[in-house]
Formats: C-alpha cells, structure tokens, sequence
C-alpha cells in the first residue's frame, strides 16, 4: 500500500486560469494540465531564484519530492509549447495558506480578510465571488 499523499503549501494560487497558443490553425488537442503546486515550482525556481532546497522548504515537501515536481512541470510546458497545446491551471493536490476568492464578474482573484469570508469583490463590489480552494 503506498504512503499517503501530503498536500503541498502554495502560497497563492495562479493568476491565470489557461494559456492558449496563438496563430496555430491545427486540429484540436487536449489542453495540458499544470497542478497549482507544478506552478508553484516553476514560480520558486526560476522567478523567485531559489534553489531546490528552499523552495522545498517552503513548500512544505523533501527536495527530492520537489525536484519530481519542478521536472513534471517543466516537462508538461515543453510539450504545451512544442506541440502548441492549451495550458490550463487546475487544482491538483495543493493547499494553500489562506482562502481565496474570485470574482464571478471581474475574474479578480483575492485573499481573505480579517474575518476569513469575503463577501464582495474589492475590485468592482460585486457580490458573486466564489471560494477558489474548495477542497480544503
């Protein structure tokens, strides 16, 4: 039986929720899956600069098991750019360290407050925001 699974700590999630390439006439492919946490990695160790152990750190996971994280992300973003495939954000086994909220209307992406539940956009003031990390 395998060793459970940890969640791996995001500190927010993407600002983006897909990536479509652009001039590309060929047929329709399916979109490539990048977990919150692959980027993250990508996040950590090429904008942020850090190395793999304090990222890992960071993360709350052993540098190996970020290193497997880091490769799988950079693998699924070479064959999206080689093979011009769609790019989209999905949920994967993350958890993040405060809730966060978009914006039905706008698409604006925001942390909790003081009280925890956000119950309207700071952006436009509107009240259809959804809870983005359902899952914890």
């Amino acid at each position: 039986m395998p060793r459970r699974r940890r969640l791996r700590k995001v500190v927010a999630p993407p600002g983006f929720r897909g990536y479509k390439p652009y001039g590309h006439a060929g047929r329709k492919q399916h979109a490539v899956e990048l977990m919150y946490e692959e980027y993250e990695a990508i996040k950590l160790a090429d904008y942020d600069r850090m190395n793999h152990q304090e990222a890992s750190a960071l993360m709350g996971v052993s540098r190996a098991t970020f290193a497997r994280i880091y490769e799988s992300a950079r693998q699924k973003m070479a064959k999206a750019l080689v093979e011009t495939r769609e790019i989209r954000a999905v949920y994967g086994h993350a958890t993040m360290d405060k809730s966060w909220f978009i914006c039905q209307d706008c698409h604006a992406r925001f942390s909790a407050g003081q009280t925890g539940q956000e119950e309207e956009c700071p952006v436009c003031k509107s009240e259809s925001v959804e809870l983005l990390n359902k899952d914890l």
